[in-house]
């Protein structure tokens, strides 16, 4: 299984949305992507109705296979034996999180979105999760359902864990400066890049960011 990709200081931790163009277009567009140094690829959980979910997870994993950034499946942790990919990010910690992990491979990598709430930061560390998201940092419109996270929860969250933190929703090249204050590992980041017009000069401008700041 492979790791999180976190050899640069701060990067991008790409979520691609299976429904959100043709299958073929998505694929060609990740195919470019997958040169950059991301730290790892989400597949969000947000399939049409009429979509092979498993193939199209299958073909993400083929795709991204030569590069050394991890492929993780949004909640469905059942299909990660079913794909090949390299773990799951939980909305929510399972009641039966220890279950799960007996039934996966070995070093799959476990991830969770955060709020402002310490008594689940804490829960994750305990539990053994390899790194923590925080959703939403500002408004979104593909993390809507996430309450707005303080940068004090991050600031006390830092001092604390020793786990990589990410910090997600509603983050493009605007706001991402204000950012600068906080230590982090990346941001995660959707239809800033997967729905620009030119994914790769976004991706370019993003890493860019983080880079020089």
């Amino acid at each position: 299984m492979k790791k999180l990709n976190l050899q640069a200081k701060k990067g991008i931790y790409l979520i691609i949305d299976p429904a959100d163009r043709p299958e073929s277009e998505c694929y060609g567009i990740l195919e470019k992507l997958c040169r950059y140094p991301i730290i790892a690829l989400q597949i969000w959980d947000h399939f049409r109705e009429s979509q092979d979910s498993l193939k199209f997870i299958r073909r993400v994993c083929q795709v991204a296979r030569p590069y050394p950034f991890p492929v993780l499946i949004n909640n469905r942790w059942e299909w990660i034996k079913e794909t090949g990919a390299d773990g799951v990010h939980f909305d929510t910690i399972p009641e039966n999180l220890e279950e799960i992990k007996e039934e996966l491979p070995d070093k799959s990598i476990f991830g969770i979105t955060c709020n402002n709430d310490q008594e689940l930061i804490q829960q994750a560390e305990e539990k053994g999760f390899d790194y923590l998201s925080f959703c939403s940092l500002f408004p979104s419109k593909t993390a809507n359902s996430c309450d707005i996270v303080s940068f004090k929860t991050i600031l006390e969250t830092e001092k604390k864990s020793r786990l990589p933190l990410f910090l997600a929703g509603g983050i493009d090249l605007y706001n991402l400066p204000r950012l600068n204050e906080l230590s982090y590992s990346g941001v995660a980041v959707i239809s800033g890049i997967m729905q620009a017009a030119d994914p790769c000069k976004a991706m370019e401008e993003y890493l860019n960011q983080l880079q020089t700041n």
